[in-house]
C-alpha cells in the first residue's frame, strides 16, 4: 500500500509540474519581417530580451571560417549611440547581465534586467541590429579575443577537440560546412578584409533574419508599442539563401587518430552522423544516449566502470543540429586498458540495443527522466526566452516549448531498437583514437 501511495504521489507531482510548465506566448511579425515572441510572467520583476539571428558557422564562405562566432564578439564593440567598450558597463550599471553564443546554425544575444529596464534592453538590441560600428579597431580587438578563446577552450584544454568537435566533424562531414569548426581558423580571420565583415553583417543581420523574444514581467500591450518604436524602422535585409547540401551516407568505417598535448588518459570514440534535430529519430537517439551513458546507472557506466573496471569514465555528446547531427560516444581508458577493449565493450552494449527490447522497467525510468528534464528545462525566464527562440528559428514550431514532451512520450521500446539498428552500425561511423601527444613517440 505504501509503495502504491508513493507511486500515486509521483504521478501527481509530475502531472502538476507538467501543467505548471505550460508556457503561454504570443507570436507575430513586424512589416520588416522581424519575428516577435512575447511571454508574460509577472511572478518576478525580471525580463529577458533576446535576439536570435538565423546565421551560424555553416553559413560562412569557404576560406572565411569563424565569421559567425566572430560577430558574436564584434557586435558588443559599440554602436553609433553606445560608446565603444561601454556595452557591458551599461548593462551592469542598470542591474542586468548579458551574454551571447554561437552554434553551427544560429547566433543568440540576450540581456536580463530588472523589468523596469525593459526599454533599455530593447533599445540596446535595436542599436545592435541597426547601428553597429564595424571598424578596424573593433576587428583587431576582437581578433585577439577570439584567438585567446581558441587557445583556452580548444588548444590548451584537455579533450578540447572532442568537446568543441574540431577533431571530429572534419571526418564525419565531407561536403557540408558542418565539417568546419564554429570558432574557425585564425588564418581565415587574419586574412579577412574589413569590407568582408561589413558585407557579412548586411547579408545576415537584418530584421527578416532575426527573432526577438521578450519574456518575463511585462505588459504585453506596452511591450508591443516599444517594439514597434525601436524595431519597425530597421531594414528587413536581403533574403537569406539557406545551406542545402546533402551528404552521401557513410558506408564504411572511418578510422582516425587525434593527439592532445593536454591529456594523459587516452579515449576511444565512436561517432555517428545522425538526422536533423527535427526528425523523430533524433529524439530517439537522445534516449539511446541516456540509456548508454547518462549517469552511474547507465549501461556503459555499470559495465565498463563498475564491473569490468576498464574505463575511468564513459562519455557521450549528442549534438542535435538543423541539417544533420552527430552522436559521439566513448570511454576514457583506466590504467593500461587497450582502446580495442573499450571498443569491444561499447559494441556489446550497442548490440544489445539492436537485438533486445529494453525492459519495461528501464523504459519507464527513461520516460520519467525525460519528463523531469522537460519540467526543469523552462524553470527560469532566461531559459524560456532561449527555448522560445530556438523552437521558432531552428524547428519552425514555437509550440514545441509545450508539446515536445509528447514526442518523447510517443517513443516506444521498438523505436529504440529500430533506431539503434538504423544509425549505430559499424560501417556508418568514425572510430577515433584520442591519444596524448606523447603517444606519437
Amino acid at each position: 500500500m505504501i509503495n502504491k501511495l508513493k507511486l500515486l504521489f509521483c504521478f501527481l507531482f509530475v502531472g502538476v509540474a507538467g501543467i505548471a510548465q505550460e508556457v503561454e506566448f504570443t507570436e507575430y511579425e513586424l512589416e520588416n519581417g522581424l519575428d516577435v515572441i512575447l511571454h508574460q510572467d509577472n511572478t518576478a520583476p525580471v525580463v529577458t530580451v533576446g535576439v536570435m539571428y538565423h546565421v551560424g558557422a555553416k553559413d560562412e564562405e569557404e576560406g572565411r571560417s569563424g565569421f559567425a562566432h566572430f560577430f558574436e564578439h564584434l557586435l558588443f564593440e559599440g554602436t553609433e549611440n553606445i560608446e565603444r567598450g561601454k556595452w557591458f558597463d551599461i548593462v551592469a550599471a542598470n542591474g542586468g547581465s548579458n551574454n551571447a553564443n554561437t552554434t553551427q546554425d544560429r547566433t543568440y544575444y540576450y540581456e536580463t534586467f530588472p523589468s523596469n529596464n525593459l526599454e533599455l534592453g530593447l533599445w540596446m538590441e535595436s542599436e545592435r541590429m541597426l547601428h553597429p560600428v564595424i571598424n578596424e579597431i573593433g576587428v583587431e580587438t576582437q581578433n585577439e579575443v577570439v584567438k585567446e578563446e581558441k587557445r583556452s577552450r580548444i588548444d590548451n584544454a584537455p579533450y578540447g577537440k572532442i568537446i568543441y568537435a574540431t577533431g571530429i566533424n572534419k571526418y564525419v562531414f565531407d561536403k557540408h560546412p558542418y565539417k568546419n569548426s564554429v570558432i574557425g581558423t585564425m588564418e581565415d580571420l587574419d586574412a579577412a578584409e574589413l569590407e568582408e565583415f561589413k558585407s557579412f553583417f548586411k547579408k545576415y543581420y537584418g530584421a527578416s533574419n532575426a527573432t526577438l523574444v521578450v519574456a518575463g514581467d511585462i505588459d504585453e500591450k506596452e511591450t508591443r508599442k516599444l517594439i514597434e518604436d525601436y524595431f519597425s524602422e530597421i531594414p528587413a535585409g536581403p533574403e537569406v539563401e539557406r545551406v542545402d547540401i546533402e551528404e552521401e551516407p557513410i558506408t564504411e568505417t572511418i578510422t582516425a587518430t587525434e593527439y592532445d598535448s593536454n591529456i594523459q588518459i587516452p579515449a576511444k570514440l565512436f561517432v555517428y552522423r545522425t538526422p536533423s534535430m527535427k526528425a523523430k529519430d533524433a529524439y530517439v537517439l537522445d534516449m539511446i544516449s541516456s540509456i548508454l551513458t547518462d549517469g552511474k546507472s547507465s549501461r556503459m557506466y555499470r559495465k565498463m566502470v563498475d564491473e569490468e573496471k576498464t574505463a575511468l569514465q564513459v562519455l557521450a555528446f549528442p549534438r542535435n543540429q538543423e541539417d544533420y547531427g552527430t552522436y559521439v560516444m566513448g570511454a576514457l581508458a583506466l590504467g593500461e586498458t587497450p582502446l580495442d577493449t573499450l571498443a569491444k565493450s561499447m559494441d556489446e552494449e550497442i548490440d544489445k540495443l539492436q537485438n533486445e527490447l529494453i525492459s519495461e522497467k528501464e523504459y519507464q525510468k527513461l520516460q520519467n527522466k525525460f519528463e523531469n528534464r522537460f519540467v526543469n528545462s523552462n524553470s527560469s525566464i532566461q531559459g524560456i526566452a532561449s527555448s522560445l527562440a530556438t523552437y521558432s528559428v531552428l524547428y519552425g514550431d514555437t509550440d514545441l516549448i509545450n508539446e515536445e514532451i509528447e514526442i518523447y512520450r510517443d517513443i516506444t521500446r521498438e523505436d529504440i531498437k529500430r533506431v539503434a539498428n538504423e544509425y549505430l552500425q559499424e560501417d556508418q561511423r568514425l572510430e577515433l583514437d584520442y591519444l596524448p601527444e606523447s603517444a606519437k613517440e
